[in-house]
């Protein structure tokens, strides 16, 4: 999640693209499946809007799995996507904070119903936030009614401004506690980083460590996810990774790899496709959840009105969205975007067949573009899981 224009739709969701799309598929499959010429379509069809590059890995019940890349990863040499590159992680991370606190409730180190008091005594206070009457279970499903405001940019200038900004915890918080609350506790739906920047603090104060700590321990290395890194107050990715673009406007396209993230204490993950793919299927294969907890994570609410129109239909659990295939039924997911990374992922129910696609670049410049990016990534995840 950032604070480009898509933090008002709670989502950190250009003109036409300058160089002609690369598309590949992984060596492991000699002879194309519809599936996979329909991932390939995918993928160019999101290139043809205008994103600079994409990449998506799609993995099928037999566990074969296909990439699929369209474009550029850097505008200025034409070098292609990498097949497996490196992106931000951003707000998909959250549904590894929400792991790590459901595997605590498991081992009974906390309580969904404690209040954010109960852990964090004085955090939330003034101008009607109340730490007592806040919990747990509230903060991981968006219904704490804390006021979202984050930090964040939404012109180049602000962006060369602001982009090696450091921010505590602390300091973000205390952002969100001159607002008044959207809606008391318990009693509406709205997305909040806010929220998350507190599971990661009762984390640490439940464990001694910091977030980052524990999802490492916990979720990356027992899954052999080597290459999801937490990065710290770094401003770059590890190689290889594509550039990530943000288009502002009318020929205001921006390089904006270069940048902090806002919520760097706990939410500054990157990773790959192949890495989110292991994870989601992990997670909802029961690998990383004991039965109760899992039922708790993919027990939702609806979302409110303004994020239905990117998610028709989606309703939100803890840390974990639930949206419907045309095909019938739903599958799950958290997307993520961050500095012009925007990534879209979704995984079936006992986690069979699974896709992750991460685009590089951001068309938030109006309404229109972030619909019209979301819709295509949305297809795209909705014909992988739906299979031929």
């Amino acid at each position: 999640m950032t604070s480009t224009p898509r933090k008002h739709l709670a989502l950190a969701l250009g003109i036409a693209a300058l160089l002609a799309a690369e598309v590949g598929t992984a060596a492991a499959q000699p002879q194309s499946s519809s599936s996979a010429r329909q991932l390939r379509q995918d993928t160019q069809a999101i290139h043809t809007l205008g994103v600079s590059g994409v990449q998506a890995r799609m993995i099928e019940p037999d566990g074969r799995q296909t990439v699929a890349i369209s474009g550029t990863a850097d505008l200025n040499t034409g070098h292609p996507v990498p097949a497996d590159g490196y992106f931000r992680m951003a707000s998909t991370s959250k549904t590894l904070v929400a792991t790590v606190i459901l595997q605590l409730e498991a081992e009974g180190r906390l309580s969904l119903d404690d209040t954010v008091d109960h852990w964090l005594p004085g955090v939330v206070h003034g101008n009607g936030n109340y730490g007592s009457r806040i919990t747990i279970r509230q903060l991981l499903q968006h219904t704490s009614g804390l006021h979202d405001d984050l930090p964040g940019y939404s012109t180049p200038q602000e962006y060369y401004e602001q982009r090696h900004y450091v921010y505590s915890s602390r300091q973000l918080v205390a952002r969100a506690m001159e607002h008044a609350p959207d809606f008391p506790p318990g009693e509406g739906w709205q997305y909040s980083n806010t929220g998350y920047i507190l599971l990661g603090t009762i984390i640490r104060q439940a464990t001694g460590h910091p977030a980052h700590r524990e999802i490492e321990h916990r979720v990356l290395r027992p899954l052999g996810l080597a290459r999801t890194r937490w990065g710290g107050t770094a401003s770059s990715l590890p190689l290889p990774h594509a550039e990530a673009y943000q288009l502002f406007g009318p020929r205001s396209r921006v390089d904006v790899t270069d940048q902090v993230p806002v919520d760097h204490e706990t939410l500054s993950f990157v990773t790959t496709t192949r890495d989110e793919n292991r994870f989601l299927r992990a997670l909802l294969g029961g690998r990383l959840l004991p039965r109760r907890q899992l039922a708790e994570m993919r027990r939702t609410v609806a979302v409110n009105a303004e994020v239905q129109q990117l998610w028709p239909g989606g309703r939100y659990g803890l840390g974990l969205v639930e949206r419907p295939l045309s095909c019938g039924g739903t599958y799950w997911s958290h997307e993520g975007g961050d500095g012009g990374y925007i990534t879209l992922n979704g995984v079936t129910a006992g986690g069979r067949r699974s896709v992750v696609v991460s685009m590089s670049e951001a068309r938030g410049d109006g309404l229109e573009h972030i619909l019209e990016q979301e819709r295509a990534a949305s297809g795209l995840v909705d014909h992988a899981l739906c299979g031929p």
